[in-house]
């Protein structure tokens, strides 16, 4: 069984837990759904949770509620612990490379500040 951990910036803001204030409660309760299938399914199918190609092995939990498309990047921690430190609501078919980018960062920081 996996876990699930929002990232936490030095100052104790967290990003994903911003974004999903903006959400309404039909959307938030999507975005929990799928992320209780991510922590409970030995194997979660691609349709919610897969790698990205060429990154820093970032990960994605993909959403639909609707004609939303929300994702939230994060990366493991371990062999079970997943930390969510990304998410933003998806406009266009490519993964805008920005995005990636943030969620390298973040799981940089995340390392070099718990050494």
């Amino acid at each position: 069984m996996r876990k699930i951990n929002f990232y936490h910036l030095e100052n104790g803001d967290c990003p994903v837990q911003d974004y999903l204030d903006t959400l309404s409660n039909k959307q938030m309760e999507k975005v929990f759904f799928v992320l209780d299938l991510i922590e409970n399914l030995d194997i979660v199918p691609s349709k919610f949770f897969k790698k990205l190609e060429a990154t820093d092995d970032i990960w994605e939990a993909r959403i639909q509620y609707g004609n939303n498309i929300f994702r939230l990047f994060g990366f493991f921690d371990g062999n079970d612990l997943i930390i969510l430190n990304h998410a933003f609501t998806k406009k266009t078919q490519k993964t805008p490379a920005k995005e990636i980018k943030i969620a390298e960062c973040r799981k940089k920081e995340y390392f070099t500040r718990r050494r």
